[in-house]
């Protein structure tokens, strides 16, 4: 079996950053943001990354050009995590392994995190594989919703489509997630854009799998470190600040 692939997401612009660049291009502590990302990666063990570049697309790709083992794909149109994916076809094709898929706006990721879960993927084989954590205050992201008896995964509920009960949960999707590839490219031909945006997202593909008698796991593996988000200016001061704290 091949050695596993990751799949960096960085085609978005930082609209809420105030920024006139991609979001992955703002700096924490004088660095881009997905150079942090990279470096888990590499840390991991990851020999091969594709980096989904869109927004500015060419100044994400000059700034990474000496980065070994990365190549691009470009999304063209920004339709979706699962479109974003779906441009990596040509990458994919002809892997037979695992497919890491990782956010590159996410610098707290931990290559310690990559490896547990990449580890329990190539021990236990399902078809998709989510990192999870528990945060105190889970707002704004979506709940994993696991059997209240033997604790299987059932599912990603949306904040704005959770009940009550469900909001109360704690462990959260971090848009970190392994795939068998075969199974991922098998997933996304079946994703649907019939929401409110017209997008094709990857957090369908686990439910898509699940509905066709496919194993789809949770593993709440990611450190409390990783939910810090850079979608603000405050929020990257915060993230700035655990960055020192964890020696950066």
């Amino acid at each position: 079996m091949a050695r596993p692939l990751a799949i960096v997401l960085a085609a978005g612009k930082g609209k809420r950053m105030d920024a006139d660049r991609p979001k992955v291009l703002c700096e924490a502590l004088g660095r881009p943001l997905i150079d942090y990302v990279l470096d888990a990666l590499e840390g991991a063990g990851l020999e091969r990354t594709v980096v989904v570049v869109g927004y500015q697309a060419q100044r994400v790709r000059d700034v990474l050009a000496n980065r070994r083992n990365v190549e691009f794909v470009e999304q063209t149109e920004q339709r979706g995590t699962g479109h974003a994916v779906s441009q990596c076809r040509g990458q994919l094709a002809g892997h037979d392994g695992a497919v890491l898929v990782v956010a590159g706006d996410s610098p707290l990721l931990q290559s310690s995190s990559i490896r547990a879960l990449l580890d329990e993927f190539q021990r236990d084989r399902p078809a998709g594989l989510l990192g999870t954590l528990h945060k105190d205050n889970p707002a704004g992201l979506g709940r994993i919703v696991r059997d209240s008896g033997d604790g299987r995964f059932l599912g990603i509920v949306e904040e704005k489509d959770a009940t009550a009960e469900q909001r109360r949960i704690t462990e959260v999707n971090m848009s970190t997630y392994v795939f068998d590839c075969q199974q991922l490219l098998w997933a996304l031909d079946r994703v649907r854009n019939d929401n409110v945006q017209g997008e094709y997202y990857l957090t369908d593909c686990p439910g898509i799998l699940q509905a066709h008698g496919r194993e789809v796991r949770a593993s709440a593996v990611l450190k409390p470190c990783e939910a810090f988000s850079v979608n603000t200016v405050e929020e990257l001061q915060l993230v700035e600040a655990e960055l020192r704290r964890l020696g950066h």
